[in-house]
Order: C-alpha cells, then structure tokens, then sequence
C-alpha cells in the first residue's frame, strides 16, 4: 500500500514538475538579440553579415542573456536521403554554439529561410525531419543552454493543418537524441499571434516553448524596407507612443499571453524589430514599448537583429547604437 501511495504521489507532480522546468527555461532565455543575415543567407557574408567572435562577448558584456542563431541548414543538405549534412558547414555552426556558451549566453539553433517547404511541404517536410535528426544527434551532448527551433515562420502551403500534422514528427526525431531539451515551435502565417488559436502541439511533450514574431504596425516596422512590396511608400511614418498607439501594442501582445495560460505553454518573442529607415525617436520608443509588455505579460524576447538593416550595433564604425541598446536593456 505504502508502494501504491508514493507512486500515485509522483504521478501527481510529475506534470507540474515539468511545466516548471521548462517555465524556467523560458525564463533563463531572457532578453536576446538574433545574430541575422549571417548563416541564414544563402552564402555567409551574402548579406553582409560574417559572424566574428567579438560580437558573443560585447552581446553578453551589453547585459543581453541569449543569441538566436537562424540557419539556412537546407541550402548544404542532401537532396536525397539520410539528407547529408555538409560537414564545414556544420562546423561553422559548432562554432557559433561554442561562442555563444563560452561567453555564457543560450543559443537558439533553428532552421532559417527553407523556402522549399513552404512551397512543397510533402516533397520536404521529410527532409526537415532528417535535417532535424542529424541536427540533434549532433548537439545532444551539449548543455540546455542550447534551445532548438524547428522552423522559422510557416507559411504559404504549409497551412496550419499540415503543420499540426508535422510536428509530431519533427519531435520525434529531436526526441530520439535530446528527450528533455526545450524545444521552440510556433504558428503558421509568420509565426503570428493571430494563428496561435490553430497551433496543436502534443500534449505529451511538455518541454515546448511556443513562439510568436511581433512587427506592428507593419507601415512603421518595415518602411523602406527593400524586400517589401510598396514599403518604398512608407516612408517617414513615425511612432509616437500615443496612448491608442500603446493600446494596440497591448491588445495585441496581451491576446498571446492568454493563449499561453490557457494552454500552459510559455511564451518567447522570438522576433520583434523596427528597420533603420524609420526615424530614431520613434524606433526607441517603440522597441522600448514592446519590450517592457513583453516582459510584463512573462514573455522572453529576441530583437531583430544585432548588426544588419534593424542592427544595435555598427560593424562599420565598430560601435553600439546606443539610443536603440539602452532602449532595449536600460528601459
């Protein structure tokens, strides 16, 4: 009986146990900064962005917790099964995960910009899953501070139903090699806060962190923004912090936090940023804005992005921009 009494006890803790921990991952997550248009691009440098390991130490000495790290894996993997990861690149990789945890910051791995699923999710999302595995065999020895992503915003043919439908299976194989380590997954559309009431995640997993992109009011966020369609007439829209400004910041970001209480899933701003072309003022307003909300409804956060077209920091003249870092982490 005494036998019987213990084990209906730890089945009882047993799920709140792990909702704590991976609360507290979510938490150890903190406040980050996304190293961009780096190892996502096509090419590293592509887009202007080589990573150095001088930027780890000043993101961690500038008082920043944690680097998301986007990766285009599926530009140097095999076309045909296992899927082959390439090994220099996957070393360059390696090096960043090893930048990142020597200056004592998490990283967030994920897979950046596979354009292919998005188009033809049943020809790749086989591919994804054996990215994924080699991805987690590769890094399942290294320490929690390393999150994995499984995909940077879904969008177009993969709909929410057949990205519900492939989750589990992308857990599957991270789980084989790293059955405790957290996980970050989000809903379709870009990841909006929108679509998060279709996101179905396995109620068996309880190491998952759900994330949402916040880019609003777009017109401001992304004016002049060269890859955007008709942004080269949004220019100089500012942000002013108007209570009705601030209102809608608010709904918005307290809409998400709903949903993750009501489902018991913690919440990480994975990207939120405003573009160089909008005007000074109103970038600092506004990021600092988003940012207090963010961590006032329990969220982490990861600004996009430290040193390209949304950067913090000046590789050029080797410098913070101080307005926009101080509006970040001295709020």
């Amino acid at each position: 009986m005494r036998l019987i009494l213990i084990a209906l006890v730890l089945l009882s803790i047993t799920p709140y146990v792990a909702a704590l921990d991976i609360t507290e991952a979510n938490t150890r997550l903190g406040r980050g900064v996304n190293l961009g248009n780096a190892l996502e691009a096509p090419v590293e440098g592509k887009w202007g962005v080589t990573l150095d390991a001088a930027y780890f130490k000043l993101i961690k000495e500038a008082g920043f917790d944690t680097v998301r790290l986007p990766v285009r894996w599926s530009a140097h993997a095999g076309e045909q099964p296992p899927f082959a990861l390439d090994e220099t690149f996957a070393e360059r990789v390696d090096w960043a995960i090893d930048q990142a945890l020597e200056n004592n910051l998490n990283i967030i791995v994920n897979v950046h910009h596979y354009e292919e699923v998005f188009t033809d999710p049943a020809q790749h999302l086989p591919r994804l899953g054996g990215i994924w595995s080699q991805i987690a065999a590769r890094y399942k020895d290294r320490p929690s501070g390393v999150y994995f992503e499984l995909l940077n915003e879904p969008h177009d043919k993969l709909d929410a139903p057949t990205w519900n439908a492939a989750i589990p299976s992308l857990l599957a194989a991270v789980r084989k090699t790293n059955p405790t380590r957290a996980v970050i997954v989000g809903p379709v559309q870009w990841n909006s806060i929108d679509k998060l009431d279709t996101l179905e995640l396995p109620q068996d997993d309880a190491n998952l962190i759900v994330t949402v992109h916040f880019y609003e009011p777009f017109k401001f966020t992304h004016q002049g923004a060269s890859w955007v369609k008709g942004a080269d007439r949004w220019q100089y829209v500012p942000w002013l912090g108007h209570d009705k400004d601030k209102q809608d910041i608010t709904a918005r970001l307290e809409s998400a936090a709903r949903w993750a209480k009501d489902h018991n899933r913690p919440l990480f701003l994975g990207e939120f940023g405003a573009y160089s072309k909008a005007d000074m003022d109103s970038r600092v307003r506004w990021m600092r804005f988003v940012s207090l909300e963010a961590r006032r409804l329990g969220m982490s956060w990861a600004y996009w992005e430290f040193c390209s077209g949304f950067g913090l920091y000046d590789p050029k003249a080797d410098r913070w921009r101080d307005e926009l870092r101080d509006a970040l982490l001295k709020p």
